[in-house]
């Protein structure tokens, strides 16, 4: 059973056009046109072009499109802004997704909206609220948080130890890190995430982490899944992707 997966976007639409250039490349090596092509989430935010993304992401699923859109917590935390009435994360109300940390007004860039700190943030909402199509506020917040195909489960951040998959919540879904990393035991399923920056995709056995840090001048990786084996899609093709400790 082969799934493609594309890890944290965060705005890179050139990254992402190659990301899928490469599955094109090997859907024609394989002959597959029909293997989902997940994409882990966070689309938004750092990077130079959100918009671009999002209408890339709308477009291929209207035209019908194999492809699955994850939520991430900064999709999760840029529809929470984008309310009537501005919402912080329940999980980390002590984050703003204006602060620099974030990278929200990168975001607002890309639709041509004034973020500078030295503007009222309850203006810049009104802004944002004005700029931002209801069609991509909408597909932010009603992106599913898992998909499950065969051996694989593909999430953002991860899952809780412990839990059944199929009851895992939207907050550990989007958000957990050391509970989670820090856990050695087989989850039922190979976890496919992203959320922690790597400095390359990197397969523990039981979770294959795919964020390789697009955000912060790495590649937007994208992989191909058979079974539990993993290959990275690179322009010369496949390259195995071993369990670190494999001999």
């Amino acid at each position: 059973m082969r799934s493609y997966a594309i890890g944290d976007v965060h705005g890179h639409i050139e990254k992402l056009q190659q990301a899928h250039e490469r599955i094109e490349a090997d859907r024609k090596r394989v002959g597959d046109w029909q293997a989902p092509v997940v994409h882990i989430g966070d689309f938004p935010d750092r990077g130079p072009n959100v918009r671009a993304v999002l209408d890339f992401l709308i477009d291929g699923i209207a035209a019908q499109e194999p492809w699955v859109a994850l939520k991430g917590n900064h999709d999760r935390m840029m529809s929470l802004f984008l309310q009537p009435r501005e919402q912080r994360d329940p999980l980390r109300s002590d984050l703003h997704w204006l602060s620099p940390v974030i990278g929200g007004a990168e975001t607002l860039k890309s639709y041509g909206v004034d973020a500078s700190q030295s503007r009222p943030t309850d203006e810049i909402h009104q802004d944002a609220i004005s700029a931002v199509p209801d069609s991509h506020i909408s597909f932010l917040s009603e992106r599913k948080t898992s998909f499950r195909r065969g051996d694989v489960f593909f999430c953002h951040a991860g899952i809780r130890p412990g839990i059944p998959l199929e009851n895992q919540d939207e907050d550990d879904l989007v958000w957990i890190r050391n509970d989670f990393l820090d856990d050695p035991r087989d989850h039922g399923a190979l976890i496919v995430h992203g959320h922690t920056p790597v400095k390359a995709v990197t397969h523990h056995g039981n979770r294959l982490n795919i964020d390789s840090g697009a955000a912060y001048g790495g590649p937007l990786s994208a992989v191909v899944i058979e079974g539990r084996d993993v290959w990275l899609l690179t322009d010369e093709g496949r390259k195995p992707v071993l369990p670190i400790g494999y001999l």
